[in-house]
């Protein structure tokens, strides 16, 4: 993969950083690739290694860094994972505890930060493509429900997939899937098409994460695997402490999403 040279994404970053933007990040910094983000305690790192590397199609692992250390140079020279994230998710013993824009004073030099892929890269391709993507033209965040799809224990890991959801017409959903199936690192091709209560959903216009959004006339809900189904895992295993992304408050990379096309 491959950085860019026109410095959006730093741009981005730098805004971030500096407390001027603590929102989703859909949309923002187009071309750039963007990542989910799980921090553990180095004890703890193993056994979520091998939760992603059995589960690679919600855990697609773009970056892990080394112990203790808050950079991660492979996605930008200038990326300090505990302050360019607009808001995290700090859990104790599985139960959210803060949502702060910033992570300086809880760092310690135990700690290994994971970024997972993020399907706003593959929605790039969906656009450039003349595929809608609904939940962008609206400017809101993705939905995205818990469901009944299990993951792959490792370790102390397991729970259910995550997802996120869509609307298209049956023409743009094929389309869709021949478009994303091309995009392994970043969720790929969808896992589930039309009736969510099959995959245990009982309500579709009230995510369990994000904001809702209308399937209307002939349109279909099309759900991926979702980078949120770690944060899922986390509230079983129950580490000590852990730390994610808001969800839609992504890591905005220096990396470029025409990278990640397998084909």
């Amino acid at each position: 993969m491959a950085a860019r040279q026109d410095g959006e994404a730093q741009a981005v970053r730098q805004r971030i950083r500096s407390g001027g933007y603590d929102g989703q990040t859909a949309g923002m910094a187009p071309g750039h690739v963007q990542g989910n983000l799980i921090i553990l305690p180095a004890d703890w790192a193993s056994d979520f290694l091998r939760f992603c590397q059995a589960n690679p199609k919600p855990c697609p692992l773009l970056a892990v860094s080394e112990v203790g250390d808050p950079m991660l140079p492979t996605l930008g020279a200038d990326v300090d994972i505990r302050t360019d994230v607009p808001r995290y998710r700090v859990y104790r013993d599985g139960e959210l505890v803060a949502s702060p824009t910033d992570i300086r004073d809880l760092w310690r030099k135990d700690l290994v930060s994971f970024l997972i892929g993020c399907s706003f890269s593959f929605e790039e391709a969906l656009l450039a493509d003349g595929v809608p993507v609904k939940h962008i033209a609206l400017g809101r965040n993705v939905p995205m429900y818990r469901t009944n799809i299990p993951c792959i224990p490792a370790g102390r890991f397991s729970g259910p997939m995550v997802v996120s959801m869509r609307p298209l017409t049956a023409a743009d959903a094929i389309r869709a899937v021949q478009i994303t199936t091309r995009f392994p690192t970043v969720h790929g091709a969808p896992v589930h098409l039309g009736r969510p209560e099959l995959i245990g959903i009982k309500d579709v216009t009230h995510p369990d994460y994000g904001e809702a959004v209308p399937i209307e006339g002939e349109e279909m809900p099309v759900f991926w695997a979702c980078g949120v189904t770690p944060q899922a895992a986390l509230l079983e295993a129950r580490p000590p402490l852990a730390i994610g992304h808001e969800p839609g408050c992504m890591l905005v990379t220096d990396l470029v999403n025409s990278r990640l096309a397998s084909l």
